[in-house]
């Protein structure tokens, strides 16, 4: 990248935290340039269990505040993302000796009333034998809930928001860890793989990484971070209906059973202590068993580990609030602020923790705390009523979308059209443009990957290799064949030698 003028902020971490700041920060005027070491959505925010929801368990710890702003967030986030983001029913049974019938009523009446929902239905009460969801439970689960959260696609969610960024004049540099960091002349210095940059302030959205960012700076932390792993598997699908499973077990824990891309049930999450010694988190064998065992004291179909098709991990970057358990740590965030013992030295606001559901929340909070430091911050609030891209449709309007996609390219089969159409949106025209039959998008890579659409992630989307685009950016991975994906490994480094990777900004 050429010599450029000092950036207003400069943020480290291409996650969703990230993300949403660079969103919020550019359409209040800033100048923007964002580093990422990897891909964008590359770590955590890839690995979540999939959803927009205000965290009924952690009602039990008392985190009313947290549940509070999560479930306010989900129809806001709904509202702007309705081709990401979609509601779900969600049936939790009643299991005799664990929570009691009435405390389970109880902690989902405050769940429907303290968030200020408006669209998504209530809880109502069920008898299982009754209801499509108890059919594949085992005949002990006859009482049960069902209330509403939300589905999400993750990383397709943390790329919306860098599109938009980009777009309102935001430098993206993705594979550009930052190598070293200082104050200079009233000015952040930051090196990084891709050259020396400038910038009148700091956001480190490092994740799991925030405090190895701070020491590099020379900045002091008061916070202590626990990084708890959780962990998921992918099954063939367990059920038929459209109804998610919110589980309990014995040792207080719960996890989720989720239908996942029409054929598959995404099955998570555990929660264990991780630390940097254990390199890359990946699911244990012992992680997988556990989750296997779960599903089996709830439905009547039986897994074991060989019947898991994909497994995934992530670390949770978590404030170490001194909880006994993973579990039990808060999932809420909090920011340092760091303006140099004398106080006018530019600033570096560090994000500690956080979950998706309150990405949108967290930013503006940072727009607030930054505000008085970076003057070109002068706009007012305006991420929750600004569609992401794609998403300029009613947020009843994902079924009216599908369709319109099927008659006007009839050559895509019904689940085509629906994954294109949660994938992009409104934008989904922009790639399939005049095509009247799948030879006119480009080389075939099979499952309705064209090479249109791939052309569309790597001149659009930023993507680089075959991972980014089949287990991040279309979640195809569980679909090609080992040849598929080597002919699409191919046309991606022939593409890419095509455009020229330089810098990304």
């Amino acid at each position: 990248m050429a010599a450029h003028p000092p950036f207003d902020i400069a943020i480290i971490g291409g996650g969703i935290n990230g993300a949403g700041v660079a969103r919020d920060a550019t359409g209040r005027g800033a100048s923007v340039i964002l580093f990422e070491a990897g891909d964008y959505a590359g770590c955590t925010s890839s690995a979540s269990t999939k959803l927009i929801h205000g965290g009924l368990r952690y009602l039990e710890h008392y985190a009313f505040g947290l549940v509070r702003e999560a479930l306010a967030e989900r129809e806001i986030l709904w509202g702007i993302a309705p081709h990401l983001i979609h509601p779900m029913r969600f049936v939790l049974p009643y299991h005799r000796g664990l929570r009691p019938r009435w405390l389970l009523r109880l902690g989902l009446f405050l769940y429907d009333h303290i968030g200020g929902r408006k669209l998504l239905p209530t809880t109502e009460t069920i008898h299982l034998a009754r209801h499509p969801a108890g059919a594949p439970l085992q005949a002990q689960y006859r009482h049960g809930f069902v209330y509403s959260d939300c589905a999400d696609d993750d990383a397709r969610l943390v790329i919306a928001n860098l599109r938009d960024a980009a777009a309102h004049g935001a430098a993206m540099l993705r594979d550009a860890p930052v190598t070293a960091l200082a104050r200079e002349n009233g000015l952040w210095r930051i090196r990084s793989a891709k050259g020396e940059f400038w910038a009148r302030s700091i956001v480190n959205a490092a994740g799991p990484h925030v405090l190895n960012i701070t020491r590099m700076a020379g900045v002091a932390s008061r916070h202590a971070m626990r990084q708890v792993r959780g962990s998921h598997i992918v099954v063939r699908r367990l059920f038929t209906h459209d109804f998610a499973y919110f589980f309990q077990l014995a040792d207080g824990r719960i996890f989720f059973a989720i239908p996942y891309q029409r054929d598959f049930t995404l099955i998570g999450t555990t929660d264990c202590d991780h630390d940097d010694a254990m390199g890359p988190p990946v699911a244990t064998a012992a992680e997988i068993d556990y989750l296997c065992r779960g599903i089996n004291e709830y439905f009547d179909q039986q897994i074991t580990p060989q019947d898991v098709v994909w497994a995934f991990s992530g670390v949770r970057p978590l404030v170490d609030d001194g909880s006994g358990k993973p579990e039990s740590a808060t999932r809420g965030y909090v920011f340092e602020m760091d303006v140099g013992a004398d106080g006018d030295a530019p600033p570096m606001l560090s994000v500690f923790g956080g979950k998706i559901t309150s990405y949108r929340h967290l930013a503006g909070e940072v727009m607030e705390h930054l505000a008085p430091h970076v003057a070109a911050l002068t706009g007012a609030a305006w991420t929750g009523a600004a569609p992401l891209p794609g998403g300029d449709f009613p947020v009843t309007g994902f079924d009216a979308l599908v369709a319109e996609l099927a008659r006007d390219y009839s050559f895509l089969d019904g689940f085509d059209a629906r994954r294109i159409a949660a994938a992009y949106g409104t934008e989904a025209r922009c790639w399939l443009g005049g095509a009247q039959s799948r030879a006119d998008l480009g080389q075939d890579f099979g499952h309705g990957l064209s090479a249109a659409e791939v052309d569309w992630m790597v001149e659009r989307e930023w993507a680089r290799d075959v991972s980014d685009i089949l287990w991040r950016r279309s979640k195809l991975g569980l679909r090609l064949s080992a040849q598929e994906s080597a002919r699409l490994a191919e046309y991606i480094a022939q593409k890419t030698v095509i455009l020229g990777q330089g810098d990304d900004a």
